[in-house]
């Protein structure tokens, strides 16, 4: 039983270091976890929002959403149209193989060895980026697609939060 405490313990601090909480917050830095902003023009927004290791695709959107609707309401205004969006995926791409040979000399004897090896990642998966661009507006919200009551954004998703 004691041989199995000191692997167990090790196995799960690897796993408690595996993912790092994606939280609604500012980002510290330029790859850092959170959003930011760049004002194009007046009502006029690139959004970024920077997720952590292994943080779902629909939640990396929704709090770029978040902080569209934000800047909308901050700035007066009522609604938001996204013009253009897109999300990226950095650091870890999948699983990986390697393949290893070593051999050494020990006067009159030698050895040579092979190994085959996989990756694991400990880093809880790759970290997903959404930018989108929204163009804000007042008034009654137009009935087009990619339009968003700032308000009601606001209120669904940091019910979830």
């Amino acid at each position: 039983m004691k041989p199995l405490i000191l692997p167990a313990l090790v196995a799960l601090s690897l796993t408690a270091c595996a993912t790092a909480p994606t939280h609604f917050q500012p980002a510290a830095g330029r790859d850092a976890v959170g959003f930011s902003e760049m004002r194009i023009e007046p009502g006029r927004y690139r959004v970024t929002f920077q997720g952590g290791p292994g943080a779902p695709a629909a939640q990396v959107q929704d709090y770029a959403m978040l902080r569209a609707a934000d800047l909308a309401l901050a700035d007066g205004y009522d609604w938001f149209r996204i013009t253009d969006r897109f999300t990226r995926q950095n650091g870890y791409g999948g699983s990986s193989l390697s393949v290893g040979v070593g051999g050494m000399s020990f006067g009159r004897h030698s050895a040579a060895g092979v190994g085959v090896g996989t990756g694991i990642p400990l880093g809880g998966g790759p970290a997903l980026t959404t930018t989108i661009e929204v163009l804000m507006g007042r008034g009654p919200k137009p009935a087009d697609g990619d339009v968003y009551d700032a308000r009601g954004v606001q209120r669904s998703i940091r019910a979830r939060t």
